[in-house]
């Protein structure tokens, strides 16, 4: 633990991260790839250019910096990184190099405000949230590598299935290479997917630098557990750009080709209770909420019994709706209560324009359900704000953010 004067003498630094903000960062992530380029098989390059994941470091820097004498104010943070960690099969060693980056980055950034006493005090603050993340990370590994179907590190899987599940989203089916079973997952976690998107440049002409690179992304799963095989559906981010991993797995990865899978992992999840269900999703962040309802529907088969299903979609048009046919069959059988918002076309049975939650309220269970939210953070601040003002507690809002983590 730290003692009082070094946590005195971190928190004096909150000025110096303010002043340098994500400029910080970024030099961080300049320097780390420079002497250690082979973390750039790991880390998302195309974070990296957009500027996202220096955003979410530095404001992972300055949480820490601010709550290092109140550390449970940071437990969500580390849940939801260690897991996000633990699909990237970040190890103990990882922590060493990305902790002498950062305190070369604070001294050559601040020479003359980082003394040897605040540096001396950084890097112990930085060993205890190392040990609380490799702990972390090392109970998840454990657990996952000792349950039926898991392992530890990457397994191979094949490609064994493509299907179109609207205008610009597939899903892909995979089953592990050795043939044996799978470990299960909560609805609503995500797979890591390890995989080389240069090779889908072979026929393009052309490769930028984070083409050249191994890419490790995460997809959430979109179907109930079944112990043989995951599913994830994913969508293609801009035509023409082969080297982009969504549009590799869409174009580039063919049936019966291997990839590398981590296991599932992912703190948003369906929540184990009696509680009426509601899932409120925009374009593809329905991914996670097919898999909530699928193993909802599952269940009520199973035993005889039925939950309160309320499914809120959000897309452009018809054509972008995926999983319609999937979602038109269980309403007609009244499974669920079905809401579709279709942005830019007129349909019937199908509302226009934004989603508008009040329209509908007096058909949900506002006070005694749990809502959960996925797809764009501008998408999910508004459907969260419309919520909070029909009266629905902060608690009972769970949301899943792609990308580095941001709050709203």
């Amino acid at each position: 633990m730290l003692n009082e004067e070094q946590i005195r003498l971190v928190k004096s630094t909150i000025p110096i991260l303010e002043a340098g903000g994500p400029a910080i960062t970024e030099h961080f992530y300049k320097r780390m790839f420079q002497h250690n380029p082979e973390l750039q098989h790991i880390f998302n390059m195309s974070n990296q250019k957009s500027g996202r994941q220096s955003f979410a470091l530095f404001s992972a820097i300055a949480a820490y910096a601010y709550h290092l004498d109140d550390l449970e104010n940071l437990l969500g943070m580390v849940e939801r990184i260690a897991h996000k960690h633990t699909s990237m099969n970040i190890q103990p060693e990882h922590y060493d190099i990305v902790g002498l980056h950062l305190i070369e980055t604070l001294r050559e950034l601040a020479t003359e405000q980082f003394t040897s006493e605040i540096e001396a005090a950084w890097v112990a603050a930085y060993q205890v949230l190392a040990g609380v993340f490799i702990n972390k990370e090392a109970d998840l590994y454990h657990q996952r590598s000792n349950t039926v179907g898991g392992w530890k590190g990457g397994r191979a899987f094949r490609l064994v299935e493509k299907r179109i599940e609207s205008e610009l989203v597939k899903s892909l089916i995979f089953e592990p290479v050795d043939g044996g079973p799978v470990i299960g997952y909560q609805p609503g976690q995500y797979i890591g997917i390890e995989v080389d998107p240069s090779k889908g440049l072979k026929t393009a002409g052309s490769e930028t630098d984070e083409e050249t690179y191994r890419e490790i992304r995460q997809y959430s799963l979109s179907d109930k557990a079944n112990g043989e095989s995951y599913r994830i559906s994913v969508k293609r981010e801009i035509q023409g750009k082969p080297g982009i991993v969504s549009n590799y797995l869409h174009d580039g990865l063919r049936l019966g080709e291997e990839v590398t899978l981590y296991p599932p992992a992912g703190d948003f999840h369906l929540k184990n209770n009696p509680k009426p269900k509601v899932l409120i999703s925009a374009g593809v962040g329905l991914t996670p909420m097919q898999s909530m309802l699928e193993t909802l529907l599952d269940e009520q088969e199973k035993t005889n019994t039925e939950h309160e299903i309320h499914f809120l979609h959000a897309c452009e048009n018809s054509a972008q709706h995926s999983f319609k046919k999937r979602h038109d069959e269980v309403t007609q059988k009244g499974k669920i209560m079905n809401h579709t918002w279709y942005n830019s076309e007129t349909v019937e049975s199908k509302r226009h324009g934004f989603m508008d939650v009040s329209a509908i309220a007096e058909q949900l269970p506002l006070s005694d359900a749990d809502f959960y939210l996925c797809g764009p953070v501008g998408f999910m601040q508004f459907a969260k704000q419309q919520l909070v003002t029909l009266g629905v507690e902060n608690n009972s809002i769970h949301y899943e953010v792609f990308g580095p983590h941001e709050s709203f």
